[in-house]
């Protein structure tokens, strides 16, 4: 059930309000010493007056300055706070705060805080008031809010002494009084999230979960309409004793930018950022990617947030509870035997809890020893070389961050020991590890062994790749005559040479590039000019890339774009980069949605499964009644962009023909394509020149039966004029489903995988003469991604400064697939743009 619908209990709390501000004034003098033995004269009577007038101006004037401009020049400074009371028994009445027991224990409370507060004079000189918001169990815990008036210039060293306060006070603390002693042994406290703070109208929920009971949470409005704007609504879910809480999203969308929307978890009643379990925004799209969170207590505090514009669609999450016993034992420690096993950290792959260590005992036969194989590592991290908040410990060294995939830790002996630790605040997914034993005199047979203890086959030792992922296996090398030597001693493929990118990791490889001598202009295609002769309008390099880059025109070049207006800029790449360089602004007038990720061959070789709607300009194309063949991309509500070589008819299929085609839309599982949107073909258009024999010309557009609704799922790519330069280096993204590896089969969830484009010489050497100015080449030259059979048609996508993707290749074709030395060929899309336009109008 929805807990806003279905009258919950509902606790105002009263400390949201400013406390009314109390003025005391000085203390009148003696009267008796004011009275006059003769009455004054007129005169006398008027110079008094006028003194007395001038007396009452003055002391308001310097009133209203105390109270009002004095105190408005200082920071108002929330802080919030649990304190643990050890002498205390929780009650059932300590959750009603109308209760007596509630108000006394209260009362004790914000008494034992001024006291700790008069101790230090930064903060008594500034204190205003507490109130106590809530308790629970453990003696008992209190949650309570801290008011200060501090001058800006103190801010900072009262931030530092309340986030110190506990390290700074005696383990044991009492407050005698005419109510009693009060103990406590630790008191946490943080400065409150100024987001929480300027909010007017709150909301807050006091939720009693039961036992075997499920929860339905909802934003504000879910699912009907999004959530509304200046939203502020927590809810204070409580467990029984020895229970804690666990909070499941089933559905979450929010703003992407979290400094606007933003949803907060935390292991507390309270706000208190040093409780802060996680703070989340944008999409996330599950069970893919699970969005669950596990309470160290048997409370937890969900708190949503938003400002005043864009507004989206929210969340739904469930709320239960369950032991501790089983929340703390659920793969935490313990002994691990045999040859090869797994082990993850606790509820992997959801959130692991807060302030938990878990101890793991691994042993192996005697005669072997142990290494521990890391696919997953996602650990919350301050300083990564100390690791003070989580982490994990093999062999005394501690690990935390995000680690690549397949980081390895050897031991020495057949025994190790893993240890799992997480703080009281921020939590993360954690890791999934598997041990294995090896053989110590003999870990690698008939391989070479790294020093990360990866075994790799002894022909890749010194061929310029990095194989190991430690680069062991490319040092100590003696470089050929083919290769780079770089500074450091590594050796590098001799094509990588003054590519503009940072191959031997020294800049070795691209040390002494230029060809030019001083006060000369170095075209692009190696040409050297006078200096002089740069943006003077007329171009001297062939290629025209001495008038790039040289703001405004009225002359147009080859290589500059042209605005609506005639305008010509000959900045590299202005469409859509969230710049106006155009003055009638038409170089981001027509951008739109396009290419903006809503949410941070052809399957892809080496690749990694995407999110769901990470790629939503990417299209599945089917024949009718048989499986996924091709790739295509979304370029406007009725076009698709695809490769010519996907529409050739054949003995038995007209590919070419629309009525042979189904098209899948918002698609992410090829096993769900209910939940995509489906459409038809009104028109089929192959590029004329196409030529099936050396794949040039390889485009194709597609026309839907009817206009798509652009979504969070569904939204077109950008595309990029005809002058848009997509350099050599560059990362593009692969997406698609098709063979995972050569003669495999297809992908069932989307793949995406991240290469770069290479240069368009050393590809045309690579492949044999076979590139033409109409494709680009991309790939990781080492081999083992790259895009396969099922992927063609698809989209290369490159991000421009503004976050905006576009559409700079479509999946062409290759020599095999993920081969080393063999890039993956893609059509040219900026070649096509005119044809695109005349075709479709787009």
């Amino acid at each position: 059930m929805d807990p806003m619908h279905a009258g919950m209990r509902y606790h105002p709390k009263s400390s949201d309000k400013d406390m009314d501000q109390t003025v005391t004034f000085l203390q009148a003098t003696d009267s008796k010493k004011l009275e006059k033995k003769k009455r004054p004269g007129k005169i006398g009577a008027i110079i008094g007056l006028v003194v007395l007038l001038g007396v009452i101006a003055l002391m308001t004037g310097l009133l209203v300055w105390h109270f009002h401009y004095r105190n408005n020049s200082n920071v108002k400074k929330m802080y919030s706070g649990t304190m643990h009371i050890t002498n205390q028994a929780f009650q059932d009445d300590y959750m009603n705060p109308d209760s007596a027991a509630f108000q006394a224990l209260a009362s004790q409370v914000v008494g034992q805080l001024s006291e700790i507060y008069a101790r230090t004079p930064q903060m008594s000189k500034y204190y205003l008031n507490s109130t106590v918001h809530a308790f629970s169990e453990g003696s008992v815990i209190a949650y309570y809010l801290s008011e200060f008036n501090v001058p800006p210039a103190q801010v900072a060293a009262v931030d530092d002494i309340m986030s110190t306060m506990n390290e700074t006070m005696n383990k044991q603390r009492r407050l005698t009084g005419p109510q009693g002693n009060l103990i406590f042994d630790s008191i946490v406290s943080s400065a409150v999230d100024s987001r929480m703070i300027t909010k007017a109208d709150k909301k807050r929920y006091s939720i009693q979960i039961r036992s075997n009971e499920v929860l339905d949470i909802r934003s504000p409005g879910f699912p009907d309409y999004p959530y509304p704007a200046n939203t502020f609504v927590q809810w204070q879910f409580r467990a029984n004793p020895d229970n804690v809480v666990k909070l499941e999203f089933t559905r979450f969308d929010l703003e992407a930018n979290c400094s606007n929307d933003f949803v907060k978890v935390y292991d507390s009643l309270m706000p208190v950022e040093s409780l802060i379990m996680a703070e989340k925004c944008g999409k996330y799209f599950l069970p893919d990617n699970p969005l669950s969170f596990i309470s160290s207590r048997n409370v937890m505090l969900l708190t949503l947030i938003t400002n005043e514009v864009d507004s989206y669609t929210g969340f739904q999450a469930k709320v239960s509870q369950m032991p501790k016993s089983k929340a703390r034992d659920l793969s935490c420690g313990g002994t691990l035997t045999g040859l090869t096993g797994t082990f993850t950290s606790p509820h992997f792959p959801s959130y692991y809890p807060a302030n938990i260590r878990c101890e793991w005992t691994i042993q192996v036969p005697s005669n072997m020893h142990v290494k521990v194989l890391f696919s997953k590592f996602m650990m919350s991290v301050g300083d990564p070389k100390t690791c003070p908040k989580d982490y994990v410990q093999v062999n005394n060294e501690k690990l935390c961050g995000t680690l690549p995939s397949s980081t390895i830790r050897a031991g020495t002996s057949n025994q190790m020991t893993v240890v799992f630790h997480s703080d009281a605040s921020y939590v993360d997914r954690g890791f999934n590890a598997t041990f294995m034993a090896f053989e110590p005199s003999n870990p690698c047979p008939e391989k070479f062994l790294c020093n990360n203890k990866r075994c790799i086959n002894p022909a890749l030792k010194c061929d310029g790749w990095n194989d190991c992922g430690d680069s062991s296996d490319e040092r100590d090398c003696q470089c050929d005559s083919t290769m780079i030597k770089c500074g450091n001693g590594l050796c590098k493929p001799m094509f990588w040479m003054c590519d503009s990118v940072d191959d031997c990791g020294d800049k070795t490889d691209e040390m002494n590039c230029g060809r030019c001598k001083a006060g000369e202009f170095e075209c692009k295609n190696g040409v050297c000019i006078s200096e002089k002769l740069r943006c003077d309008g007329q171009s001297q390099c062939s290629d025209k890339s001495d008038e790039e880059n040289c703001g405004k025109s009225t002359t147009c070049m080859e290589s500059s774009y042209r605005c609506k207006n005639g305008e010509c800029i000959s900045k590299e790449n202005p469409e859509c980069d969230g710049i106006e360089d155009c003055t009638d602004k038409s170089d981001e007038d027509f951008c739109g949605v396009c290419g903006m990720r809503p949410f941070k061959t052809s399957r892809i070789v080496g690749g990694q499964d995407a999110t769901e709607g990470e790629w939503p300009w990417q299209v599945s194309l089917h024949v009718k009644n048989l499986a996924h063949v091709c790739g295509a991309s979304i370029i406007s509500e009725k076009w698709l962009v695809t490769a010519a070589h996907c529409v050739q008819d054949d003995a038995k299929l007209r590919l070419s023909q629309p009525e042979s085609w189904e098209v899948y839309l918002g698609l992410h599982t090829q096993k769900q394509k209910d939940k995509a949107e489906k459409r038809l073909l009104k028109k089929v258009i192959a590029h004329p020149n196409y030529n099936e024999y050396t794949f040039d010309y390889d485009i194709a557009l597609m026309e839907l039966d009817k206009p798509v609704t652009f979504t969070n799922t569904i939204r077109p790519v950008c595309l990029p004029s005809s002058t848009y330069v997509f350099p050599m280096g560059k990362s593009v993204w692969i997406t698609g489903w098709g063979a995972t590896r050569e003669g495999g089969s297809g992908a069932t969830v989307l793949q995406k995988a991240e290469v770069r484009i290479i240069n368009s010489t050393v590809c045309n050497d690579l492949m044999k003469g076979q590139i033409t100015s109409r494709m680009t080449c991309a790939g990781v030259l080492s081999g083992g991604v790259d895009a396969c059979q099922g992927d063609s048609g698809g989209p290369m996508s490159s991000s421009n400064n503004g976050g905006r993707f576009f559409l700079a290749g479509v999946v062409s074709w290759g020599d095999g697939c993920a081969r080393r030395n063999k890039p993956g060929i893609y059509t040219t899309v900026p070649k096509f743009r005119a044809w695109i336009k005349e075709q479709t109008g787009v």
